[in-house]
C-alpha cells in the first residue's frame, strides 16, 4: 500500500503570529483554522501546489515552549522544494525572510538555508535531480 507523509507539527509560540509569518513571508496558505476549545485550534498552513502541511501547534506546557524554535537541536528541520529558486529566494528576501546564507549549487540542486519566525533552519531548495530514498 503506498505511504505518503501529510502532516508535520510545527510547535509556535502563538497561532496568529504563525499564520501571518507562513502566509505573508513564505507565501503559504491557510487550509484549516477550527476552534477545538479550551484556547485550542486546528491550523493547518500549507505551500502553493501540492506536498506536506504543517499543522500549527501552539505551545502550552513548559516542554513545549523550550522547544518553539529549536525542534531538532539547530540542525535544517524543513525543506521547501520549488522549481523556480531565484524568483522565491527573492521574494522571501523582499518580504524579510532572514537567510542565514548565499545560495549556493550543490549536486543535488541550488539551496540557501533561511529561518522561520523562531529560528527553526529550512532549506529553500531547487532539485537539480530527483531524489528517490533507497
Amino acid at each position: 500500500m503506498p505511504q505518503s507523509l501529510a502532516q508535520v507539527t510545527l510547535v509556535v509560540r502563538e497561532y496568529d503570529e504563525a499564520i501571518a509569518f507562513f502566509r505573508d513571508k513564505l507565501g503559504f496558505e491557510l487550509a484549516e483554522d477550527r476552534p477545538l476549545g479550551n484556547g485550542k485550534r486546528w491550523v493547518i498552513v500549507k505551500p502553493a501546489g501540492h506536498g506536506a502541511r504543517l499543522l500549527l501547534a501552539q505551545a502550552s506546557t513548559p516542554e513545549e515552549i523550550r522547544s518553539v524554535g529549536n525542534q531538532t537541536g539547530g540542525r535544517v528541520f524543513l525543506f521547501l522544494y520549488t522549481d523556480d529558486f531565484w524568483h522565491d529566494y527573492q521574494a522571501m528576501q523582499s518580504r524579510g525572510v532572514h537567510f542565514l546564507e548565499a545560495p549556493r549549487e550543490e549536486p543535488y540542486g541550488t539551496v540557501c538555508v533561511f529561518e522561520d519566525l523562531y529560528g527553526n533552519k529550512w532549506d529553500l531548495l531547487m532539485r537539480a535531480i530527483e531524489i528517490h530514498p533507497a
